[in-house]
């Protein structure tokens, strides 16, 4: 048995002609759909390459938490050290050392608003100060423009002034690569009769030397603490010492001689 099934009646030709009509309209579409999208639609991302400059020549970018760390560990520093005056003047920081031998220095608050520390030293011609710079997370004694390249930097006070104490004793000053600078003398006034100034001798420079810090009364350095100097003067390295934890901190807390 075989089951038939009717197939599709042939169309009529108005059927026909209908049918192409509708498929022709569904496949067309609008003009206006075609036209492109505006220029303002999509901004293209345009690189300036006058304003692109090598990663060398731009600026640092500064980091005031970096900043505030290397102050801080250096104020800590200072404090242990026992010859950090903290904000005493110039005058009396004079009086202080002015019957000390000459080479005893301290440490103090400097008064200028643009630096944070100076160095005050006993020398042949009496007490001086310098200044102690502060740039991109070290510290450096002041100078003039031209002796600055030649200045060593250091990431603290200690350090930097442990390190002309030990050159100031290997006696190296006639070829150190890097000399204590020295404050520049008041230049002479003129008289009221316009006469020649006379050039300043070379005699008149003074060198400063470093030798002994003077301690404060009041921050009398304790037992542990002398103790601590004189492991730092023979060891290189404390890490090497077989020394509990805690007196191995303690060491490390302090890592200098001075």
């Amino acid at each position: 048995m075989v089951l038939c099934v009717q197939g599709p009646r042939p169309l009529r030709p108005e059927e026909r002609i209908g049918q192409q009509s509708l498929r022709a309209r569904s496949l067309k579409l609008p003009e206006s759909t075609m036209q492109p999208l505006p220029a303002g639609v999509f901004l293209e991302e345009v690189v300036d390459e006058t304003s692109a400059q090598p990663e060398s020549d731009q600026p640092k970018v500064l980091d005031p938490e970096e900043d505030l760390l290397c102050i801080a560990k250096t104020f800590s520093y200072l404090r242990e050290s026992g010859w950090y005056w903290g904000s005493i003047t110039a005058s009396e920081a004079r009086q202080h050392l002015q019957k000390m031998p000459e080479g005893t220095f301290l440490v103090r608050d400097s008064t200028h608003p643009s630096y944070l520390f100076t160095l005050s030293v006993k020398t042949t011609r009496g007490p001086t100060n310098v200044r102690i710079e502060y740039t991109d997370s070290s510290f450096r004694l002041d100078s003039n423009c031209l002796s600055r390249p030649r200045i060593l930097a250091f990431p603290d006070v200690v350090s930097l002034v442990q390190h002309y104490v030990a050159s100031c004793a290997s006696d190296t000053r006639s070829d150190s690569p890097d000399p204590i600078p020295v404050p520049p003398l008041p230049a002479p006034k003129e008289d009221a009769a316009s006469t020649p100034v006379l050039p300043v001798p070379m005699t008149t420079a003074v060198h400063l030397k470093l030798v002994q810090p003077f301690v404060r009364r009041s921050s009398a350095r304790s037992l542990q603490h002398l103790c601590r100097l004189v492991i730092n003067r023979l060891v290189a390295d404390v890490d090497c010492l077989p020394l509990p934890r805690r007196m191995a901190n303690y060491l490390r807390q302090y890592p200098f001689q001075l």
